[in-house]
């Protein structure tokens, strides 16, 4: 591992985007390449002092598909921590990785890193330069597997935190797929209906002569509606969708609200709270045991659980016991958690093994979690189906109704 050096820590960004750039050395020679930075600005800094007099800077697209997701940073933290445990040099195991990947953007983004470790860098700093990717909580970890001198520990450690915790996204994610999709092909079914349906009965209705009965009205009326103004509404909603996930996004007071709202659900909100849960007491096992000062630890755990009730718990508990609190009295100060995890967390600090205990709780409410997904799947396969009989049966029955009139005049 190359030397470390001490030197301030870079001030994070809030995002690294990937810019092209033209320009002439100091020999007055055309060369051009790639650069992750903040702004264009951060782009001609950094190359000036490389001696690079920039003509040209470019932001480069990342289209759909192409961008580096957290299962990428996931494989890629696993795919390092096997390197250095087959005691691999680091910036050989860079080399090794980098060249693995698929995505040219990844690949991009390993050199980066590679090359700011060669140039003396740490590595926590040279993650940190990176927040899109790299959160506090990751670099929180390298920093202090490079202290300790049990980087290749610490990174096994880290690859096993984020491979529970993408799990774990993905159950949820996999539980809300199923009804999501019923539901667009319930609402794909009935807007087919009455777009091209609707309006052929319509013809049929005209030459009866006589009145058609309320369901029928309604259905003609919304059929309407949606061949004169379905684009301009489908425009609205979308649009509307937006502004209101950008808006939640960019107020945190919104977002607390919607979080707390969604953790009283009924029977979602219970899984939301066990996700958090698990999440909550993984990210707190996982800092403390790496050996990083409980204060230190709470800092970024509550971003990680994922849900503002608990990041606001999370800055709660923190001040208290910066204050001389004990974890266990200012968890129950704050009322967001079940009596489990507070009396586990009493028995981790008397005993000296709260991270043990912290990860025996996390793995209760992942089994939970489990087990809550299964019976709401359970749960909603009936109910899916019950609405969607309603719907598209509804439909069906109010066309039929003005012929089932007819006949019974007739």
């Amino acid at each position: 591992m190359p030397p470390v050096r001490d030197r301030p820590e870079p001030q994070p960004t809030t995002a690294d985007l990937l810019y092209r750039w033209e320009g002439k050395d100091k020999r007055g020679k055309q060369v051009s390449g790639e650069l992750y930075a903040s702004g264009n600005a951060a782009v001609n800094s950094t190359l000036q002092r490389q001696g690079i007099w920039v003509t040209r800077v470019k932001r480069k697209r990342v289209y759909f598909g192409q961008d580096v997701t957290e299962k990428d940073i996931t494989l890629f933290t696993r795919q390092l921590t096997t390197m250095l445990k087959a005691g691999v040099p680091l910036l050989k195991a860079f080399d090794i990785v980098g060249k693995g990947q698929t995505k040219q953007v990844l690949a991009r983004l390993i050199r980066t890193i590679r090359d700011d470790v060669e140039t003396g860098t740490s590595l926590h700093q040279a993650f940190r330069r990176h927040p899109r990717y790299f959160d506090a909580l990751y670099c929180s970890l390298i920093h202090a597997g490079e202290q300790a001198g049990m980087l290749d520990n610490m990174l096994a450690n880290l690859s096993s935190y984020k491979e529970k915790v993408l799990a774990i996204k993905g159950k949820v994610r996999s539980a809300m797929i199923y009804p999501l999709a019923i539901m667009a092909f319930a609402l794909s079914v009935t807007a087919i209906i009455l777009i091209w349906v609707v309006p052929s009965f319509q013809e049929v209705f005209k030459n009866m002569g006589t009145d058609l009965p309320t369901p029928t009205l309604v259905v003609v009326a919304v059929s309407g509606f949606l061949i004169r103004h379905g684009p301009i509404a489908l425009g609205a909603l979308l649009a509307g969708a937006w502004f209101v996930r950008r808006r939640i996004r960019r107020s945190p007071a919104l977002q607390s609200k919607v979080d707390k709202f969604a953790l009283k659900l009924p029977v979602f909100g219970t899984v939301l709270r066990k996700v958090a849960l698990a999440r909550w007491c993984r990210t707190l096992a996982t800092m403390f045991s790496a050996g990083v000062p409980l204060v230190d630890a709470l800092e970024p755990v509550g971003a990680a659980s994922g849900n503002a009730v608990y990041a606001s718990a999370s800055k709660t508990i923190q001040s208290a016991v910066s204050s001389g609190s004990s974890l266990t009295t200012a968890m129950e100060n704050t009322h967001a958690f079940p009596s489990l995890v507070s009396q586990m967390a009493s028995i981790g600090e008397e005993s000296g093994s709260l991270d043990q205990m912290l990860s025996k709780v996390a793995d209760f409410y992942e089994i939970e979690v489990d087990d809550a997904i299964n019976a709401l799947t359970s749960l909603m396969e009936p109910f899916m189906m019950l609405v969607l009989g309603v719907l598209i049966g509804g439909l069906v029955i109010a066309m039929y109704l003005p012929i089932f009139k007819l006949g019974s005049v007739v």
